[in-house]
């Protein structure tokens, strides 16, 4: 699974959209845009179009889910399921959620991330793919209590909650408040032009972005619990990690890695960095 911060490169170098057909393992791989949470989606869908072709997928196919409807269309799903690659496009991730809830399409999804298919998104379509996402709070001043709104999201990741567009639009205080009120929650923070590959026990960088990871595990103390909605919230002792390309983070310890610690097998195997 790849999660976009937004932004990225489609018409120089196109390192991101270049790995995400990398991770296919196919030589022209076909490629599912889904335009869903764009309010202009024929627009989005010709630049992806344009760039996944010319990046050499064989075959780049419009779902063009807008309703729930759609969403059971045995069209869409077959569109979806004869995939090699599934690319969730940028918009609103509640349109998404809404939509895609409890639909034929959105368990082909699932069981297409299960057996291995490259599921990626960027800015909604990447905020949407954990167990719960954020989809409202202030750039400004999100670390009062309640400022932050969260809701169920795709599911293809648990214990992560992804926000995009993070250095760009000033989004630190989200995933404070989301760490003061859920320490349990890693905070996954994309920059623009900026991805991660999810794989298995690690988080891996890649893009001309940063990632920012923001660890509430070890908290020793807030005062959260004891406000009103609106309030400020203080929380102490939260990490934080800047990773560029070529570093990433395990999960089961909460430990940066670096290109020595991740070692070269395991960044051929997955990104093909160019």
């Amino acid at each position: 699974m790849i999660a976009i911060g937004g932004a990225e490169d489609r018409t120089s170098e196109s390192e991101i959209l270049r790995n995400v057909l990398a991770l296919s393992k196919k030589s022209a791989p076909v490629v599912a845009v889904i335009t869903t949470a764009s309010s202009i989606p024929d627009e989005v869908f010709e630049g992806y179009e344009s760039a996944f072709g010319s990046l050499g997928a064989s075959e780049v196919l419009h779902v063009r889910i807008h309703n729930r409807a759609d969403a059971n269309d045995p069209h869409f799903v077959d569109m979806i399921e004869r995939s090699d690659v599934i690319f969730l496009s940028g918009g609103d991730q509640m349109r998404l959620t809404y939509i895609f809830g409890g639909s034929n399409a959105l368990a082909a999804i699932r069981r297409l991330h299960a057996e291995g298919k490259v599921i990626a998104g960027t800015s909604a379509g990447a905020a949407c793919q954990s167990s719960t996402m954020v989809y409202g709070g202030s750039a400004d001043d999100s670390l009062r209590k309640g400022a932050v709104k969260m809701s169920a999201g795709f599911g293809l990741v648990e214990g992560i909650i992804i926000d995009t567009h993070f250095l760009e639009r000033g989004r630190f205080s989200r995933l404070m408040e989301v760490g003061a009120t859920n320490p349990e929650y890693l905070g996954v923070g994309l920059g623009e032009d900026a991805g991660v590959l999810f794989e298995d026990d690690h988080i891996i960088a890649f893009g001309r972005g940063h990632v920012i990871i923001v660890d509430s595990s070890e908290t020793t103390g807030s005062n959260v619990f004891n406000l009103s909605d609106g309030e400020p919230v203080s929380v102490h002792n939260v990490k934080m990690h800047a990773l560029v390309k070529g570093y990433g983070y395990r999960l089961s310890d909460r430990k940066v890695l670096g290109p020595e610690d991740l070692g070269g097998e395991l960044l051929e195997k997955r990104i093909e960095y160019t």
